[in-house]
């Protein structure tokens, strides 16, 4: 495998916070990671049984979460510290967030099922890829977003406020404000009238 680090002292995990390229063999994020999956699990179980047990456990697992969230699981995450939830964010079954980088979900947000939230990217050369390299673009949502069920968010997208993401859409591209966009690749159908 070619030296791609040659002269930089940061490790693997130093290099994927700073949103360089980096190969996913780092020690303290695999250990961050298996905490996660742990929590995950344990959430999911205590919101059966005990929902303040688990406003706790989703509140140790996330970077930070606002007033009056939920979220039903399964969730499944990379980090979770990486992922910050705004006041009344409401979240349906099934999400998938890679908090490789940074995911910021403002207040008010709504996302339906199955919702991808994928900042990790890989090389389109194929040596580095080869090699196992990625790296992540952080992923914002303004306030009142609504995603519908089953779409895709891509690395280092930014949705602004009241915008509608219709069900199914992979967006790979920012969304303007007070839009509703929709289709693969997602477009922008129609301004939302105040």
């Amino acid at each position: 495998m070619h030296d791609y680090f040659a002269g930089d002292p940061r490790t693997n995990r130093e290099r994927m916070l700073a949103g360089d390229l980096y190969i996913a063999d780092d020690p303290e994020s695999l250990r961050i990671m298996h905490r996660a999956m742990t929590l995950t699990r344990d959430y999911a179980a205590a919101l059966v049984d005990d929902i303040d047990s688990a406003r706790s456990i989703l509140s140790d697992l996330l970077g930070s979460v606002g007033d009056d969230v939920f979220v039903r699981p399964p969730l499944h995450v990379d980090f979770g510290e990486n992922i910050h939830l705004g006041d009344r964010v409401s979240i349906n079954f099934n999400l998938t967030a890679l908090d490789v980088a940074d995911i910021r979900i403002g207040d008010d947000v709504l996302i339906g099922p199955n919702v991808q939230l994928l900042t990790a990217t890989h090389p389109v050369d194929p040596r580095p890829r080869r090699d196992k390299l990625e790296s992540a673009k952080p992923i914002t949502i303004h306030e009142n977003v609504w995603i519908g069920g089953g779409a895709i968010i891509g690395p280092g997208v930014t949705i602004g406020e009241n915008s509608v993401i219709g069900a199914g859409a992979v967006v790979l591209k920012d969304v303007p404000a007070n839009v509703i966009a929709a289709g693969n690749p997602a477009r922008i159908l129609r301004e939302i009238p105040d």
